[in-house]
C-alpha cells in the first residue's frame, strides 16, 4: 500500500451465484487519473461502489489511502436546499456557505449559490455535484459515468472543466465510463474489465490537451477488447 491511493487485491463479488469481479487487483497512484471501461454489466460501477466504502460484501481487500469522493452520473441533487447547501451536504457544521462559495467558483457556478436545483440545467446541476465532491478535498474522487446524461457539446464542456479541475487539486481519479473517446482525452491509464478482472490496460503518454487522433491505435485496440469491431458496428 505504501505509496499508493488505491490498492486492491484478490476482489471478489458475487450476487448470488454470479460472480462480477473475480480475483481482481489494481493500483492507483496518488494524482494519477485512470479511466474503467467494459461492456454493461462487468462490474465497473460495482468496483467503484467497493472503492467508495458502499458495498462491503466482498472478499479479498480493497484499501483506500485518504479521503473518497463520489460524483454519480445522476446529480442527485436535494431540492429543497439551495444550492450552496446542496454542495456542503454532510459536512461539518463549520463548513459553512464560505467553502461553497469557493467550490461552486471553481466550476463557474457561484452566481447560481442560492438557486433552487430545479432551475438548472442538467450541466450546471452535474457541475454542483462535482463541486460538492471537491469541497470534500478528497485523495480520490470517483466520478461514475458522470457525463453519460450531458449532451455532446455540454460533455465536452465537462471533459475540460474536470481536467483542468483534477490538474489544480490533483486526487488520484477513477472514471468509469462507456465512452473509450473520454477515456482516450482525460486518462493516464485505460483499463478495460473482462470476467471480472483487468483484461487489458494502456497507459497514455501523449501531452494535455489531447486530440482523438492521438490514440487511434489505441482507440481500435480498446474497442476490439470491448467487442466492437467493423463487422459488429457494420
Amino acid at each position: 500500500m505504501a505509496g499508493l491511493t488505491v490498492a486492491v487485491r484478490g476482489l471478489t463479488k458475487r450476487f448470488g451465484e454470479r460472480t462480477v469481479l473475480r480475483d481482481l487487483d489494481l493500483d492507483i497512484a496518488p494524482g494519477e487519473f485512470v479511466a474503467l471501461l467494459g461492456r454493461s454489466g462487468s462490474g465497473k460501477s460495482t468496483l467503484l461502489k467497493v472503492l467508495a466504502g458502499l458495498d462491503t460484501d466482498t472478499t479479498g481487500s480493497a484499501t483506500v489511502d485518504g479521503q473518497v469522493s463520489v460524483a454519480f452520473q445522476q446529480p442527485r441533487l436535494l431540492p429543497w436546499r439551495r444550492v450552496w447547501r446542496n454542495v456542503v451536504l454532510g459536512l461539518h457544521p463549520v463548513v459553512g456557505r464560505d467553502a461553497a462559495l469557493a467550490a461552486l467558483a471553481e466550476v463557474r457556478l457561484v452566481d447560481h449559490a442560492d438557486a433552487w436545483p430545479r432551475t438548472l440545467s442538467g450541466g450546471e446541476a452535474q457541475r454542483v455535484s462535482l463541486a460538492r465532491a471537491l469541497v470534500r478535498e478528497p485523495d480520490l474522487l470517483l466520478l461514475d459515468e458522470p457525463f453519460g446524461a450531458l449532451d455532446a457539446l455540454t460533455r465536452l464542456a465537462m471533459h475540460r472543466l474536470v481536467e483542468t479541475l483534477w490538474q489544480r487539486h490533483k486526487p488520484a481519479v477513477l472514471l468509469v465510463t462507456h465512452d473509450v473517446d473520454e477515456a482516450l482525452l482525460l486518462a493516464d491509464r485505460v483499463l478495460v474489465l473482462d470476467d471480472g478482472r483487468i483484461g487489458s490496460e494502456y497507459v497514455l503518454t501523449h501531452p494535455r490537451p489531447r486530440e482523438l487522433s492521438d490514440h487511434i491505435d489505441i482507440r481500435a485496440r480498446v474497442l476490439r477488447d470491448l467487442g466492437v469491431t467493423d463487422r459488429a458496428t457494420a
